[in-house]
């Protein structure tokens, strides 16, 4: 018994407390290394984006291309965003553009050539005009109308037909018919669509759209969902010139994508050439809208950055439809190129660092704490099983998950709410003062007042966790009678309802300081 009692000793004395310090710093630096893994289950780290835009285009270099092919008037507006960004190539694309035309500054009005339009207007005579020009500018004149319908009569296309067919349609809600008196603007935009539908301007998948739309509205007498449409080629066609117009609705898939632009061309037109010059650099129209739609603001803050970081950044971006996180982050090359080829293993290895990290810092404690405990216990001849371990592996879990909580930028608090979506509007029986919205000073990611007081009260958990382990296992070794160790047990039920006592103080604390403007306002700090 001795023997084994001895040996038991030895083992327990051959636990240093350098040992412990050495679990506790490789727990450290496994959470140290699994918090520099640039991934986020919610958002989308810098590093990241740094690392998918790496050796690819960039902005300008799409913009001397666009160039090359005589499509000045895309080039014109990836020119816009590139010098909104800084671009150091944006001067020499402004120099392709000037030269370009000076060459032919016939085709800077329409923004290129288009065979199409070339038997109508003659794009190659100089008409003097040198400015891009909205491509609904020349489609209004009477002239230009009467010179569209003859030139679209002799048409194959059953689409295009029907198109043309809608401008004997007699009911409408927003447009006078096209063919009543005030009808010229309706008329425009059909004699439009039927171009751009005759010209393959439009996706295959948007011209089955809309020729299904115009047949409906022909059979029914009424416009209906064609009208949202032609309303929508109305504002963009009021914004872009012949080619910019058609080089965005190949790539648009639906009228609903028509429809977003639309709108962001409206309420965001400050942002256009930023916006168009996205969905032709990524060729993607349709998430570019359904991103800047989702986080307003914000996204074209996120857009901007990505289309600073070359072409593979937009695409990424776009591909995970996730808000950016700027936070501060130390990767190393080699964890970025691994977390973008796989994002989700890299997600699951980070997450599981937390663990194991908690787990052995948990683990050092426990040497560092209990192990003089049980050589005294052993020393005393007590049974040491009953001896409580810090380092549960169900305690390192709720450390994990807290540190996951804490460092997932849009985790707890959502994305601001975008201001560029779309809203139902509804007929209203009187003219009441619009109210202006309410700026949200709210941030997206939580303040460091918030990390501190939510550490403070996680570590006031914990050490009183510690002290009732420490006064279960001292009276554990005491060698007082069970009857009494189970009345001195009951006796420290005020210090064992102390973890209690400080979540209370911890959520009214958290909302005094709340009140006070100590700390951002924040569910999981109360």
């Amino acid at each position: 018994m001795n023997s084994t009692m001895n040996r038991a000793s030895s083992q327990v004395a051959g636990s240093p407390v350098a040992t412990a310090l050495a679990l506790i710093f490789a727990g450290m630096v496994l959470l140290a290394g699994s918090w520099s893994l640039p991934v986020n289950l919610k958002a989308l780290n810098s590093v990241l984006l740094r690392e998918a835009g790496r050796g690819t285009p960039s902005l300008a270099e799409f913009g001397l291309l666009l160039v090359e092919s005589e499509k000045p008037g895309p080039a014109a507006l990836v020119l816009a965003a590139a010098q909104t960004m800084g671009d150091p190539r944006a001067a020499r694309l402004a120099e392709a553009i000037q030269a370009f035309g000076v060459k032919q500054p016939e085709f800077m009005t329409w923004g290129g050539w288009d065979p199409f339009l070339d038997p109508l207007f003659n794009l190659k005579e100089n008409t003097g005009r040198t400015d891009s020009t909205p491509v609904l500018t020349f489609f209004i004149t009477e002239r230009a109308r009467d010179s569209l319908r003859r030139y679209l009569a002799n048409t194959r296309s059953p689409g295009v037909q029907t198109v043309l067919r809608t401008r004997d349609v007699p009911r409408a809600v927003n447009f006078v018919p096209a063919a009543q008196p005030g009808g010229q603007p309706l008329d425009a935009v059909i004699l439009l669509t039927a171009l751009l539908y005759q010209g393959e301007h439009l996706s295959p998948s948007l011209q089955r759209e809309v020729r299904r739309l115009a047949g409906e509205a022909e059979r029914t007498g009424n416009l209906g969902e064609l009208e949202s449409f032609y309303l929508d080629l109305l504002a963009l066609g009021k914004r872009l010139n012949w080619i910019q117009l058609g080089e965005l609705l190949r790539l648009t898939n639906d009228a609903k994508t028509v429809n977003e632009y639309a709108h962001l061309a409206r309420v965001a037109s400050a942002q256009l050439p930023l916006v168009y010059a996205a969905a032709l650099f990524t060729r993607s129209a349709d998430s570019v809208a359904s991103y800047l739609l989702q986080y307003g603001k914000a996204g074209v803050e996120d857009l901007r950055l990505a289309l600073g970081l070359g072409q593979g950044a937009v695409r990424q971006l776009l591909l995970r439809q996730v808000p950016v996180n700027r936070g501060p982050a130390a990767s190393v090359g080699f964890a970025a190129e691994f977390a973008l080829l796989h994002p989700k293993l890299t997600l699951a290895a980070k997450y599981l660092g937390y663990f194991l990290g908690a787990f052995l810092i948990l683990r050092g404690l426990d040497r560092w704490l209990f192990v003089p405990l049980r050589r005294a216990a052993l020393a005393a001849a007590v049974q040491t099983k009953a001896l409580p371990r810090i380092q549960s592996s169900v305690l390192a879990l709720l450390v994990a998950f807290l540190i996951f909580i804490t460092t997932e930028p849009f985790l707890l608090k959502a994305a601001p709410p975008s201001e560029y979506r779309i809203r139902l509007v509804l007929p209203a029986l009187a003219v009441s003062a619009e109210i202006p919205p309410k700026s949200s000073t709210t941030p997206a990611t939580m303040d460091i007042s918030t990390y501190v007081s939510i550490t403070f009260f996680a570590f006031l958990q914990v050490l009183v966790y510690v002290i009732c382990l420490k006064r279960i296992a001292s009276i554990d070794r005491s060698n007082s009678p069970t009857p009494l160790k189970l009345k001195l047990m009951e006796n420290e039920e005020n210090l064992f309802d102390g973890g209690l006592y400080v979540g209370i103080g911890g959520t009214a604390t958290a909302l005094v300081l709340q009140v006070l403007g100590v700390i951002e306002p924040n569910l999981l700090a109360a």
